[in-house]
């Protein structure tokens, strides 16, 4: 069922999209070279009470993103290379702060033009997390996660599509690597086994979809759609698919509204869903 929902997606970011987002802009000469950006941004609450009668609790929130990329566009090769770093953390009353979002990942895709839609690349991607996570539902609170443990790693070859500036779609074998140390359980372990695995290499089938849509001069709207498929359980698709909707009001104000659905059956046969509104400042520094 999942698969059939995963292709569903994938269809409509091929056929439909290109359609819905065309527009009817004369085209525009290729600029060859480096195109660099480097935006960075903080986001801030903060709630105090004292001698409040109607009650509440003192509330301190905060999130610092940073997103970069750099791409090489020539005319036989396009080397795009992006990374998302993103830390925040919670204090509400006397409870100690807890993380609230944490996040690296960086991707490097190179592409080979054949002067078609679709074109031959190589991709390598890595993502992990900054600090510990920990169960907050047990005394004492319980570690699950750290820094590269778990982390992990993609390494595909395939073919990929551009019918415009808006939607890019990617299609090829992976390799895939799951790299822990203290916590292998449930991230690389197999459970069937005695042996306590802190490495899994998996091979399979790999569906990344990209869209970039500027809604309107303030508004942009970008979306991540990320499948993998292992060839001994094709029957089970891990999906990774991140929005984020960005609505400037003015030079370094905006507002962010973030959707991320997660699926792994692997670490849980629940799919996860993470979803934030957040107002804060960001600065341009490329």
């Amino acid at each position: 069922m999942i698969i059939k929902k995963m292709a569903v997606l994938i269809l409509l970011s091929i056929f439909i999209l290109p359609n819905l987002f065309a527009q009817d802009k004369p085209a525009e000469p290729p600029k060859y070279g480096w195109q660099k950006s480097m935006v960075g941004g903080i986001n801030l609450t903060q709630t105090s009470f004292d001698n409040w009668v109607q009650g509440g609790e003192n509330q301190l929130a905060w999130q610092i993103n940073l997103n970069g990329k750099f791409v090489n566009d020539q005319e036989k090769t396009n080397w795009a290379n992006t990374g998302k770093f993103t830390y925040g953390n919670t204090k509400s009353g006397k409870e100690q702060a807890k993380k609230s979002i944490d996040e690296i990942k960086l991707e490097s895709v190179l592409t080979y033009k054949l002067g078609v839609l679709i074109n031959p690349f190589v991709a390598v991607t890595g993502e992990t997390q900054f600090a510990p996570g920990y169960n907050y539902g047990t005394t004492p609170k319980t570690q699950l996660s750290a820094f590269m443990d778990p982390g992990y790693l993609r390494e595909s070859a395939g073919v990929g599509f551009k019918p415009n500036e808006i939607v890019k779609t990617r299609l090829g074998v992976a390799l895939k690597q799951t790299i822990t140390s203290d916590y292998p359980a449930p991230y690389a372990d197999d459970p069937q086994t005695t042996k306590i695995e802190k490495i899994k290499n998996e091979v399979g089938g790999e569906s990344v979809t990209d869209v970039s849509w500027k809604i309107s001069e303030n508004s942009l709207f970008t979306s991540k759609l990320e499948l993998f498929s292992a060839l001994k359980s094709l029957e089970e698709t891990d999906v990774n698919w991140d929005n984020v909707l960005t609505t400037k009001i003015s030079k370094y104000f905006n507002v962010n509204f973030n959707f991320k659905l997660f699926y792994d059956r692997d670490i849980s046969k629940m799919r996860q869903i993470k979803q934030a509104i957040a107002l804060g400042v960001s600065y341009n520094f490329l």
